[in-house]
């Protein structure tokens, strides 16, 4: 189902509860970070993003797979965790909206988390108006639909019960799952990619006409583009990746003058 109407005003020129006013600031959109230790350049990159990039912000969107996994709100007790979650609490320390959505690595993300980082849950998808544009977010997972096995899952994964009984796990358990399941996608990035890990036509007609907008923002499939569809124009975010062979990452802007994609500073 698609909603519009978070705890704090996500429509450009309504300043939200506790927000300095500055209507004229764009809004930036970034997701899969699939932050760890284990990616230091990529952090490094992160953490100049949220101190440095994002002052210009009115709001800060990061839709989905912040983390390469979340087994719990439990977490936050590792150092890089904690350390990563006060870095986005001074986004609102500075004024600036942090909202965050669920990806397919990290949907486990729970109120504790977003407490921690000073941040906003949004459903996925969800609608905002930025500059008078209405916008359908997504982490793009939900738009597969060709593969129906990991759309299984998804459903199993979001289940509020399955995630208890997942959740009730000795935490070594559910991280060592969490890393063998991360084993197996670091293998399987070295085949070649098949389209039905793509979005397909009719999951992303079937968003247009739900959410009764011309335009798409989305992450996930990590082929950042700007596509024309029959619906109206269809936004990819890009992966972010400093440490492993060719620099990827950047994010969309939005301002008074349109949609942008930007590269990292």
């Amino acid at each position: 189902m698609l909603q519009e109407t978070p705890r704090r005003s996500v429509a450009a020129g309504v300043p939200g509860e506790g927000k300095r006013p500055h209507a004229a600031r764009p809004f930036f959109f970034l997701s899969d970070l699939h932050l760890s230790e284990a990616i230091p350049h990529t952090v490094a990159a992160f953490e100049h993003f949220i101190r440095v990039t994002a002052e210009q912000a009115d709001s800060v969107f990061i839709l989905g797979d912040l983390f390469e996994y979340w087994i719990g709100d439990d977490m936050l007790v590792e150092p890089f965790v904690a350390r990563m979650a006060a870095l986005l609490h001074t986004l609102s320390e500075r004024g600036i909206a942090l909202y965050i959505m669920h990806g397919n690595r990290d949907f486990l993300l729970g109120k504790r988390f977003m407490r921690a980082a000073g941040a906003i849950w949004l459903p996925d998808p969800f609608v905002i108006t930025a500059f008078g544009t209405r916008i359908a977010l997504a982490h793009g997972d939900g738009l597969c639909t060709a593969d129906r096995g990991y759309q299984m899952f998804r459903r199993f994964g979001r289940n509020r019960f399955a995630q208890m009984l997942f959740l009730a796990w000795p935490f070594r358990w559910r991280q060592k799952l969490a890393e063998n399941m991360r084993m197996k996608s670091e293998q399987g990035r070295a085949r070649p990619v098949s389209p039905k890990y793509d979005v397909t036509a009719a999951a992303v007609a079937a968003l247009f006409r739900s959410s009764k907008t011309a335009t798409i923002i989305h992450g996930h499939t990590h082929r950042p583009a700007r596509h024309r569809e029959p619906g109206g124009t269809r936004w990819v975010l890009p992966d972010w990746d400093l440490d492993h062979g060719e620099r990827r990452g950047g994010y969309l802007r939005i301002d008074a003058e349109g949609i942008r994609a930007l590269p990292l500073d």
